[in-house]
């Protein structure tokens, strides 16, 4: 669902990119908070999603890379919105969409870099907002359980696609630059994108079940499913082993327990991308993503532009002057994966370095500094 240049009249382009923005701004302050293990959703496991936010964004990229046959001559591709809400947070993962479409623009001449913030407007912040939105509003009413997590991801997600259609839909009717009826391109974009979030909703409920059966504490959104053991005695014996617990010291509580390592999650993680980019990328369908085929066939590409990166050397998730397509693709999309982490790793880990130098810097008083 790319946007290119010229799909949208500069006005909007310029409205979403404000929106885009801001954010942005908004998404870099919760981050913090999130990266942090505080704030709503903290706690146990926080603490290790800077590292992992990275990934989660290269795991997004890789995939992305991947797509799958919905129609006849249709194909589409994960959004990623619901999933990286899902495993990082929801302020996190609109970091982690946005980068990843940054990286897209830049690099592969995939989607517009003036339509940058209608893009990111549509692919990061609704299907983030819509799909964690509708994945809390389950987890409260499903029982408590890892499946009931599986199966919120997958609603969750696949109602962020189609959500995001309308969204495109709607910037299309402000600032189409084609005169169509927008009626067609509403029931075209949401027919074609309901059967793209059935993709979308499998892979995001198969990747959060992977984490979950190893790693639930991993999950941001699995957090607190688990409620802390009672040890529960009868009344009568309660009552005799009072006057004893009376005399006796109470011990100190125990230790925490060490914290378990996130390195071999992350070496998977990261060898699951590369493979998705580097190998399983070739095997993708060639047919025309949702919005392409939406646009060819009712005609709002007619405007069209030609990217500014058109020429450069990843353009179209290709190395130029590499002839050999396999080689070529497998390289541009471990080149990718390989930006991607690094961007995505850099932004998260000065997020968390600046909330913990906000954390432990003293207030003139002398007491902790405020939280932000």
């Amino acid at each position: 669902m790319h946007v290119p240049d010229g799909f949208i009249n500069a006005p909007v382009s310029v409205a979403t990119g404000a929106l885009a923005a801001a954010a942005v701004a908004v998404s870099l302050r919760g981050a913090r908070r999130e990266l942090a293990g505080t704030g709503q959703g903290g706690g146990a496991g926080a603490e290790r999603t800077a590292p992992l936010a990275g990934l989660v964004a290269a795991f997004i990229f890789a995939v992305q890379m991947l797509n799958f046959p919905v129609a006849a001559g249709t194909s589409g591709h994960l959004l990623g919105g619901a999933l990286a809400a899902i495993l990082v947070g929801p302020y996190t993962g609109v970091l982690c969409v946005s980068v990843v479409l940054l990286m897209q623009g830049v690099l592969f001449a995939d989607g517009g870099l003036t339509a940058l913030g209608v893009n990111i407007t549509d692919m990061a912040i609704v299907t983030t907002v819509v799909a964690y939105g509708l994945f809390r509003v389950l987890v409260k009413v499903l029982p408590r359980s890892r499946r009931s997590i599986t199966v919120a991801s997958f609603v969750s997600a696949l109602v962020s696609v189609p959500a995001a259609a309308v969204a495109f839909t709607a910037l299309y009717a402000l600032g189409g630059t084609a005169d169509v009826p927008i009626g067609k391109v509403f029931t075209a974009m949401v027919g074609v994108h309901v059967l793209i979030g059935i993709g979308e909703a499998a892979i995001t409920a198969l990747t959060v079940g992977a984490v979950i059966a190893v790693r639930p504490d991993l999950v941001h959104g699995a957090r607190g499913l688990t409620a802390p053991l009672e040890l529960r005695t009868s009344p009568l014996t309660a009552a005799d082993a009072a006057p004893a617990a009376a005399a006796t010291p109470v011990p100190a509580p125990a230790a925490t327990a060490p914290r378990r390592s996130v390195r071999r999650v992350w070496l998977a993680g990261l060898a699951a991308a590369l493979v998705c980019a580097g190998g399983i990328s070739y095997y993708a369908s060639a047919s025309p993503d949702g919005l392409e085929k939406v646009a060819h066939d009712q005609g709002i590409d007619a405007k069209a532009r030609d990217h500014a990166a058109k020429d450069s050397p990843l353009a179209d998730y290709s190395v130029k002057d590499i002839t050999d397509p396999r080689l070529s693709g497998g390289l541009a999309g471990v080149i990718g994966v390989g930006a991607t982490l690094a961007v995505g790793t850099g932004v998260f880990v000065v997020l968390r370095r600046r909330r913990n130098a906000a954390d432990a810097r003293p207030t003139a008083a002398g007491a902790p500094a405020e939280r932000v």
